[in-house]
């Protein structure tokens, strides 16, 4: 395995025993077929199944896959960590039950995307479709959203898909500024991207809703709201502007 990857693509797992061998054969495909080279970084955070294990099986029939393990819950921390623990020129991050098809990556890094800082998935961007999403949850999604826009990212139609890409370089001086460790760590991260004055680009992408989501609708936005409220007083603070390696 080289060991300065293209691509990584990182994979946060919570209770994912069920999904997780799919999605790795799939995306284990997907860098096979590629000109350039890859890895996996699987995160595995507080599962009570066998996810880690799992991942760790695959792990020793793929050489460019490494698995982590952190005893905390939250996605923002599991991804987190994989996007400071990965290697590669790029770095995407990907839900596992994969509702976009791994085949898409390909359109948030060059030659696609030339000179791509940050690329993040969008349902709503020209091009994107949605599958069997139930209407409530669209409905639910996009009031959310419309938050989000109002009080820390104006202008980006979808915060919350979980497909991001971000150049490595600048991932190593944004996620070490992270503070949240739950769902709304994408607008956080996109926040203070977009504070030090990197591009982000929406890619319409095909999404495919899974009935399996983790996400507890009513619930999750709450607490998506008083993170917002964080974020700003974050912001105001300081949090955000001292470089990566200023403790």
């Amino acid at each position: 395995m080289t060991d300065s990857p293209y691509l990584s693509i990182i994979i946060p797992a919570h209770n994912e025993e069920q999904r997780l061998p799919k999605t790795l054969e799939q995306v284990a495909d997907f860098i096979n077929q590629q000109t350039y080279p890859g890895e996996i970084v699987v995160v595995e955070n507080g599962s009570s199944d066998r996810t880690l294990a799992t991942a760790q099986e695959y792990a020793r029939r793929i050489p460019y896959l490494r698995v982590l393990s952190v005893e905390q819950r939250g996605k923002g921390l599991a991804v987190k960590t994989g996007m400071l623990a990965a290697r590669g020129t790029y770095r995407f991050f990907a839900d596992a039950d994969l509702s976009m098809p791994i085949s898409e990556v390909n359109r948030f890094i060059p030659p696609a995307l030339p000179g791509s800082e940050v690329a993040i998935g969008s349902r709503e961007a020209p091009g994107a479709v949605r599958y069997g999403e139930p209407q409530y949850r669209h409905l639910t999604g996009r009031v959310f959203n419309a938050i989000v826009r109002l009080l820390a990212l104006p202008g980006l139609g979808d915060s919350q898909c979980g497909f991001k890409c971000f150049r490595g370089d600048i991932a190593d001086e944004i996620f070490p500024l992270q503070t949240m460790t739950g769902w709304s760590f994408d607008v956080e991260v996109l926040f203070i991207a977009r504070r030090r004055g990197y591009q982000i680009v929406e890619v319409g992408i095909p999404w495919y809703f899974n009935p399996g989501s983790k996400i507890r609708v009513m619930h999750d936005s709450l607490r998506m709201f008083l993170d917002l409220w964080n974020i700003r007083s974050n912001a105001r603070a300081g949090r955000y502007n001292h470089s990566a390696h200023s403790g």
